[in-house]
């Protein structure tokens, strides 16, 4: 009688947790998709917050357009510019030896069209360093998708909730309700991977629809919102570390409360200089 030893994954390999130091790449992304294995992907704004993020083993860092909320204050992410990415891009790259980093294409940036998109790309691979650009849009960003893997850039898609359209959404509602809008979502994001995506997020989508774009897709997808079927998942770093003020979408899970420890932090040493404690004879030099 023969036995056959049952493979198992290796775990060297893996996105999170896996023990190879080089930067990750869209390969890896891909290898992953056929392992089964589900990854985590978080923002990054700085070098600061991107080193600590790479050292503990997140795979993918993505210096999103989400910055103009969270970063510089804007009421939405419309307003950033690509000068803003490519200035932050580049410091989470410095700041980072193993993350793959994304850079999103910011609103204006590449709907002009491919040429316009290239432009743009090769300005933040190049002077930024990011190893793969995000837009927004399937079916009416494809010839762009097309254009920039054609010259060499790794794109990820971001279908579903795309946040530079809020002006015409009017907010942020859940897309896909409905059989049209299913039907709409799938091939928005089957024309990205036909376009040679090699993932595509998918934000604010009804989980089973999420989980059958997922089944459908041999790219994975990252889900924002989207349920627990997607291959990877994503969030703003500073909703995920509680650092965000107010309300916070209801798909975010806050893992620790950084506004209040840097707010408690603060008050200290307001104390601490108000009352004469700081600084103490051991800070100074004589």
């Amino acid at each position: 009688m023969t036995t056959h030893a049952v493979k198992t994954p290796d775990s060297s390999k893996a996105l999170y947790g896996g023990t190879s130091s080089r930067r990750i790449t869209v390969r890896d992304i891909a290898a992953a998709k056929g392992r089964g294995e589900k990854w985590p992907m978080l923002t990054a704004y700085d070098a600061m917050t991107a080193s600590v993020f790479d050292e503990a083993g997140i795979p993918v860092l993505l210096v999103g357009d989400s910055m103009g909320n969270c970063h510089l204050g804007y009421e939405s992410t419309v307003p950033v510019t690509l000068d803003e990415i490519t200035v932050l891009a580049s410091a989470v790259v410095r700041g980072t030896k193993r993350a793959l980093v994304v850079g999103d294409l910011p609103f204006g940036s590449y709907q002009e069209g491919p040429v316009q998109a290239l432009r743009s790309a090769t300005r933040l691979v190049k002077e930024a360093g990011v190893q793969a650009v995000k837009l927004e849009g399937g079916e009416r960003s494809a010839h762009q998708i097309e254009m920039l893997v054609q010259a060499g850039i790794p794109v990820m898609a971001h279908v579903g909730l795309t946040p530079q359209s809020v002006n015409a959404y009017g907010g942020y509602p859940v897309q896909g309700r409905g059989e049209e809008a299913a039907a709409q979502l799938l091939r928005d994001a089957k024309a990205a991977q036909d376009a040679g995506a090699f993932s595509v997020v998918l934000e604010l989508v009804p989980a089973e629809l999420a989980a059958e774009v997922t089944r459908s897709l041999h790219i994975p997808t990252v889900g924002i919102g989207a349920g627990a079927e997607c291959d990877a998942q994503v969030l703003v770093w500073t909703d995920m570390a509680g650092l965000t003020g107010g309300r916070v979408p209801r798909f975010v899970k806050q893992y620790a409360k950084v506004r209040e420890v840097l707010g408690d932090a603060a008050r200290e040493f307001a104390e601490d200089v108000v009352g004469g404690a700081y600084p103490a004879p051991e800070h100074a030099f004589h």
